[in-house]
């Protein structure tokens, strides 16, 4: 998950109120060590509920502060990282976590319950730097009432969206500034290999593609299908977003749709991961301790997908069965060692840019 969330949840998943808690008596790791400080991007949510437990269990109150989208909230944490904003950073992914790394973002922490991730998400097994937390799918989202009035069959594939018959009708996000942005570049780089992708950008942009800044523009904004349950007032009947979109606008419409009015096409899908991290210089390291366990928690890990519409990467969490009715993961989405985004991603942005923007 722009980001699964959601790398991207709809706007409206605002953040909970956070309550104060209980009386823990513990003094290290800061003047303020009953607090525990999350840096997230703007699409962190969680029950109310759920993080009351935690606080009360804990005797931590829990503050968050938002970031914008997650590249933007990544470059702020690296450029703070001396001086953090808090003890905790939420929703670095696999397209920008070799960054993180080689700027020494995050300490180690092998957080309790890291034994039941999935083999598939974890990284990092001798530093332990940081945890996985949720995964998603990046791909292009189509509105049905237009594919329907104009019948005309919705794209399935990368090869399609170059097709004539799709001719400025898709929009995405900027691969240097956004990350559902990066990670559409990513998936056909993955599909067109290091010699094929810009041939295939170059078709991308001749058809028409356009570009903005982030996923909310794009999806708000500039897309023709529902935002929010309402109704959005762009033209693009294609836009870059997660797999996860269409139960987001089923479960936030009202009166609730019979059935989503976006749909997904898989053969665009490119798998995002999150992650965790206890950050470098973090006041309270006892905290952001035990907040990283919470986060590997079952209680937390299956209150995800109706908060941040992505998925949990536990073995046992469930998912709500109207999250998994209206949208589903990828069933073969395009995949990409984290070795090779770190050798070739900032390369591929610089030529991107160079490519598509100018």
């Amino acid at each position: 998950m722009n980001t699964k969330k959601y790398c991207a949840v709809l706007v409206g998943l605002g953040l909970v109120t956070l309550s104060a808690c209980g009386s823990g008596s513990d003094t290290s790791g800061g003047s303020d060590s009953k607090t525990v400080t999350l840096v997230s991007h703007d699409s962190w949510a969680v029950s109310k509920s759920v993080l009351k437990d935690f606080e009360m269990q804990s005797g931590y109150t829990v503050k968050v502060l938002k970031d914008g989208d997650a590249g933007q909230a990544v470059n702020k944490a690296i450029l703070t990282k001396d001086n953090p904003q808090g003890d905790v950073f939420f929703g670095v992914d696999n397209t920008l976590l070799s960054r993180a790394f080689d700027n020494g973002l995050f300490q180690s922490y092998d957080a309790k319950g890291s034994d039941l991730v999935k083999p598939e998400y974890r990284v990092d097994q001798t530093k332990h730097r940081v945890t996985p937390i949720d995964t998603g799918d990046i791909c292009v989202n189509y509105d049905k009432a237009y594919f329907s009035k104009h019948k005309l069959t919705p794209p399935t594939s990368f090869a399609d969206l170059v097709k004539p018959a799709y001719k400025n009708l898709l929009v995405t996000e900027n691969a240097a500034t956004s990350s559902p942005g990066l990670g559409f570049l990513l998936g056909s780089a993955a599909q067109y290999g290091d010699d094929g992708w810009q041939g295939y950008w170059k078709k991308l942009k001749a058809n028409g593609v356009k570009v903005v800044d982030g996923w909310e523009q794009a999806y708000d904004q500039e897309f023709s299908g529902s935002a929010g349950g309402k109704k959005a007032g762009g033209d693009r009947p294609l836009v870059v977003s997660y797999a996860s979109s269409p139960p987001a606008e089923v479960i936030y419409a009202d009166p609730k749709p019979t059935t989503a009015p976006t749909g997904v096409s898989y053969g665009t899908c490119f798998r995002q991961t999150e992650y965790a991290g206890l950050l470098s210089n973090a006041k309270n390291t006892k905290g952001g301790k035990a907040f990283l366990d919470f986060l590997l928690t079952k209680q937390f890990q299956q209150d995800m997908p109706l908060n941040m519409f992505v998925y949990p990467v536990i073995e046992g969490a469930t998912v709500p069965q109207e999250f998994v009715k209206y949208g589903r993961q990828a069933p073969d989405p395009e995949t990409m060692a984290p070795a090779k985004i770190a050798a070739d991603r900032d390369q591929w942005v610089k030529s991107w840019t160079s490519l598509v923007l100018k």
